[in-house]
């Protein structure tokens, strides 16, 4: 059910479509989880042991989403399908609801091990299980509101797509060498030419480092919790090696960056979940949507993204900010370009939106000069007498700032009992020889507030605001399979038959013979058809010949090819536990 979900989120929202998934698909989520347990049995948090069993994911097929949502309403959340990579901020908003949303696309035998792109396996086997722990739960629904606040750049948004691109084509058969080397090139580029570091790039860093590569207890035996290792036993692995740097994880995690193409040299460790929370508290104090200020205003203008800027009177005004005026740390005068909204605790003011502000919004900020301690928005009716703010008469306000705004006074808008907009017009607005604003412009429409108290990303009435380049939706192109392939999802289809239908004996071994004479001639270097009926012939046919030629021949395969010898080991190794 997507009826209670913003609208402005539901176009990532997609059909499972279950019958897309093949029996290459179903294989290879089988080996995936049958390799995980086994392996995670040992080395995970018990809650992702615990949690595989409450959301339902079986190891003998991919799980359907709907599935997984009913079982995990009981601990709060519920879960949805998306088309691989969403924005960050549509994913975070999601989140924030207590959504989980899920990728349902299933990575290919060629990326077995580790895919590029989000996929089932990593957000269903590797994020959902954790969702059964309280403790953790909580943090990731505290995050997600952390995040979604947190000032994204028009850098960041390149960063996103370069990536999302470069990982959609490694995962598409019909993308050529040349087409995946220019995307890789043209990420490097983009990463290379980063300027600075933003809010959204450190929440990042944050989430990186605990909800996808995070250990959890003593830092001399630590567990698993992050969905990016609980997906791939390659990882899991190797983040337990002497190999990787364990570090206890306090705020400065976030100062460390990371490559997602190449295994991380050091890995943080929380003592317990709590501690997560502690941690990003002490990061929330430091973002611009706590500290507001000219610190706040000079990262939204270098972010150059749609941000919104609140004032002490409430008053919110969201569009992309290019100038800010000020006298030391004080704030006199704010320009913004485009688009803009303005509101009061993030619903849209009536007659204030992105058509009629549509080419851009400038207000000054701070006490007028004839009254240099009281705030603007808390003047009575007979405050405004004094000042000749009555209807259709003119007036001039100089603010102590120097900035001064004379012109007819047209009206004002009231919300709880302060003042958050005087209207004007025929009006002027200079700072010094500098003019702000117009009479020709038209009206002249005054934010109301003596300073800055929050910038945060995006608009704050998000759907009443329209589209921004954070909120694209793109879906993974569907798979065309050529029919040497069909070929083969029939061949892994025959052997799920004979294992679902619980053939053995002799009968095991002539099917099984007359799948591998065919498999073999058009598959030679398919590994994982031969480790399921290696598997089968183990536990219903002990004493067959096949056997050992299976076996041979995946030995031989292994010898040939370095890059598939440690995954077809694993696989024997799985082969032979299922006797």
């Amino acid at each position: 059910m997507i009826s209670n979900i913003p609208n402005h989120l539901k176009k990532y929202i997609v059909e499972q479509n279950y019958d897309k998934y093949t029996p290459v698909d179903q294989a290879c989520w089988r080996f995936i989880l049958r390799q995980l347990k086994a392996f995670l049995g040992k080395n995970a948090h018990q809650s992702y042991l615990d949690g595989l069993e409450k959301t339902g994911i079986e190891i003998e097929r991919i799980p359907r989403i709907s599935d997984i949502s009913c079982k995990i309403e009981q601990f709060g959340w519920r879960a949805l399908p998306v088309s691989g990579f969403i924005p960050p901020a549509a994913f975070m908003e999601l989140q924030s609801l207590g959504v989980l949303p899920i990728a349902s696309d299933m990575r290919s035998l060629d990326h077995l091990m580790y895919t590029p792109a989000p996929d089932i396996v990593h957000e269903a086997a590797g994020h959902a299980p954790m969702l059964i722990n309280e403790e953790y739960a909580a943090y990731l629904g505290r995050y997600a509101e952390v995040a979604k606040m947190a000032i994204v750049s028009h850098e960041d948004l390149a960063l996103y797509e370069a990536i999302r691109v470069l990982s959609d084509l490694k995962e598409s058969a019909n993308s050529s060498p040349a087409e995946i080397a220019k995307a890789q090139t043209h990420l490097e580029d983009v990463a290379k030419n980063m300027s600075h570091t933003s809010e959204a790039s450190l929440l990042a860093r944050m989430n990186w480092w605990t909800a996808e590569y995070g250990l959890v207890g003593p830092m001399d035996k630590p567990k698993i919790f992050g969905a990016g290792l609980l997906s791939s036993v390659g990882e899991a692995r190797w983040c337990l090696s002497k190999s990787v740097k364990k570090i206890p994880l306090t705020v400065a995690c976030v100062q460390q960056n990371y490559d997602i193409t190449e295994p991380q040299p050091q890995l943080f460790v929380t003592p317990d979940f709590n501690s997560l929370c502690e941690v990003l508290e002490e990061l929330s104090n430091s973002m611009s949507f706590r500290t507001g200020g000219l610190s706040g205003i000079e990262k939204a203008i270098q972010a150059k993204t749609v941000n919104t800027v609140e004032l002490d009177s409430g008053i919110q005004i969201s569009s992309q900010a290019i100038e800010v005026l000020a006298q030391g740390k004080n704030i006199s005068y704010l320009r913004f370009q485009g688009p803009t909204q303005l509101c009061f605790e993030k619903h849209e003011l009536d007659g204030h939106d992105v058509s009629y502000h549509a080419h851009g919004f400038g207000s000054p900020i701070g006490f007028l000069k004839s009254h240099p301690n009281k705030d603007l928005s808390q003047f009575s009716d007979s405050d405004f007498s004094a000042l000749g703010l009555q209807r259709g008469q003119q007036v001039q306000l100089e603010f102590a700032s120097g900035v001064i705004v004379a012109g007819k006074f047209k009206g004002s808008l009231h919300k709880m009992g302060k003042t958050i907009l005087l209207i004007f017009t025929d009006c002027k607005v200079t700072a010094g020889e500098r003019v702000l604003f117009e009479p020709s412009w038209g009206t002249y429409d005054m934010a109301v507030g003596s300073q800055v108290t929050s910038v945060f990303a995006g608009p704050a009435d998000r759907e009443s605001f329209g589209e921004t380049d954070d909120f694209v939706a793109k879906c993974v192109p569907l798979i065309e399979y050529s029919s040497q392939e069909l070929i083969r999802h029939r061949h892994y289809q025959k052997l799920r038959d004979l294992r679902e239908g619980a053939v053995a004996g002799p009968e095991l071994e002539q099917a099984l013979t007359e799948v591998f004479t065919e498999h073999e001639k058009k598959f030679p270097k398919d590994w994982l058809l031969s480790i399921e009926g290696l598997e089968l012939l183990k536990n219903r046919c002990e004493n067959s010949d096949l056997i050992t030629k299976i076996e041979a021949q995946l030995h031989e395969l292994g010898k040939t090819d370095a890059s598939k010898k440690e995954i077809i080991e694993d696989g024997l190794a799985l082969a032979y536990q299922a006797q």
